[in-house]
């Protein structure tokens, strides 16, 4: 088999949303697997659109996926000469033609044929005309009338498209500027793409780009249209559905590895194995189990799988994660080797690494910052609790370990010698070192607290 190039051409006139991402990992899966090559082209020719923020915002998104690619970014705004050499190329052997034709008198002759139930398209006016350049003129593919246009689509099958319904399509428009067909036609044969995945929103244009590449006598790739996402409601995914822009998901706390497994499950299978690693997927991927009907996002489900990534990943890596989340709640200069001590006790917990943060907090914050929530201190606070945690506070100050075990035994042989049962105090403890009545295990809690935040904050719990 030759070498597989793929490609991810982008429009940066917008963030990277998941659908986009989607085709973005569809594309480099496929590379990936059989060893080949995964292209980067950023499609500016709409250069009033596009913008230089949106272009890093892409490849921040890209970079967070791990989708890198392969040589130098393309961009299509360096390239406009290229395109018209190819377009000049046309008109020298026949294959295109200078069109005067106003956009007025276009949409006159479309109008025309819409009354009369054909198809509403440019007449062909000047397809004989023999004329050259001049102000405002375009340039027009004199396309084949007759016959049809036949995509053979990975994931589709056959498309046959037959000719008479497609017009003589703008190559080159009046101010001098590439149409996106041509240019996407020259890049993807220049570059030597092979393999194109993409949404089935571009399939109306695939059978125009075919006319193109062979009017060039470009080697034609393959294609292969994938359906669109849906939102739980089984309509298109948009905003209403949750976040839709990639890094949206990394600001909500998702990891990039639940989020590249859970946009591949989108349309892509492998038997019925839900969770895999980017292992597995460059091992397991081919365009054959793409699948054909429309993708149903489930937010849930991807939750589902950042849990499940939350409790596979090293502490030491969560914690730096957790860290960045910590510092935008204002929380800095925290020591990560303690942060990797809190991890293991809120992975079971987390679905998310701002959920994470948030319970995290209560580790993190200052002593004297620690808020309590007052209706379980006036709940729990009672004379004698208050007396018992006095005692405690005096027992673990004494301990020569502070270590679960060793505050367990000497809280239980407190609550033994007074025959005492041990939801007594549970709470109020928790309330007093926490500010709250959820955390992690009492006493793990304590332990990766420490000794002297623990005293302290009991003290202060005591004087509340």
């Amino acid at each position: 088999m030759s070498t597989i190039v793929t490609r991810f051409a982008p429009s940066p006139t917008g963030y990277l949303h998941i659908g986009g991402a989607r085709t973005a990992i569809f594309n480099w899966l496929l590379a990936r697997h059989f060893g080949g090559k995964f292209l980067l082209r950023i499609e500016d020719t709409d250069l009033a659109r596009s913008q230089s923020d949106m272009t890093q915002s892409i490849l921040d998104a890209m970079a967070w996926l791990g989708l890198d690619h392969d040589g130098e970014i393309t961009y299509q705004s360096q390239r406009f000469d290229i395109y018209n050499e190819y377009i000049d190329k046309l008109l020298d052997t026949g294959h295109a033609y200078w069109c005067s034709c106003t956009p007025e008198e276009v949409e006159a002759m479309r109008e025309e044929a819409r009354q009369k139930g054909l198809k509403p398209k440019y007449s062909g006016r000047c397809r004989e005309a023999g004329l050259g350049p001049g102000p405002g003129r375009v340039v027009r593919l004199k396309a084949p009338v007759t016959g049809a246009t036949v995509v053979h689509d990975m994931v589709k099958g056959s498309v046959s498209i037959d000719n008479a319904e497609m017009d003589d399509m703008v190559l080159r428009r009046g101010d001098g500027s590439p149409t996106y067909n041509m240019a996407v036609v020259v890049d993807d044969a220049t570059m030597g793409v092979t393999h194109i995945i993409r949404g089935d929103d571009h399939l109306n244009n695939t059978p125009r780009q075919i006319l193109i590449y062979k009017a060039l006598g470009f080697e034609l790739p393959r294609f292969g249209h994938v359906p669109m996402i849906l939102g739980p409601d089984k309509k298109k995914l948009s905003k209403r559905h949750g976040a839709t822009a990639v890094m949206e998901y990394e600001t909500e706390g998702f990891l990039p590895e639940a989020m590249l497994n859970g946009l591949v499950r989108l349309g892509w299978a492998h038997g019925d194995q839900e969770i895999l690693s980017r292992e597995e997927l460059v091992d397991l991927f081919t365009a054959d189990n793409l699948g054909s009907s429309a993708a149903v996002f489930d937010k849930a489900k991807l939750l589902w799988l950042n849990a499940h990534y939350i409790k596979e990943s090293p502490a030491a890596r969560l914690a730096v994660i957790v860290n960045a989340f910590l510092e935008r709640r204002g929380h800095a200069d925290l020591d990560l080797d303690y942060l990797a001590h809190i991890v293991p006790l809120l992975q079971p917990r987390a679905q998310t690494m701002e959920e994470m943060a948030q319970k995290a907090e209560c580790f993190v914050v200052a002593d004297a910052a620690l808020e309590y929530d007052m209706a379980a201190v006036k709940k729990f606070f009672t004379d004698d609790v208050r007396g018992h945690l006095a005692r405690l506070r005096e027992i673990l100050a004494g301990l020569c370990c502070f270590n679960q075990a060793s505050m367990e035994a000497a809280v239980q042989g407190y609550l033994d010698e007074r025959e005492l049962k041990f939801k007594l105090i549970a709470q109020p403890l928790r309330v007093a070192i926490t500010g709250a009545t959820a955390s992690p295990g009492l006493f793990e809690t304590m332990e990766v607290m420490g000794r002297d935040r623990v005293l302290t904050r009991l003290d202060r719990a005591l004087s509340v």
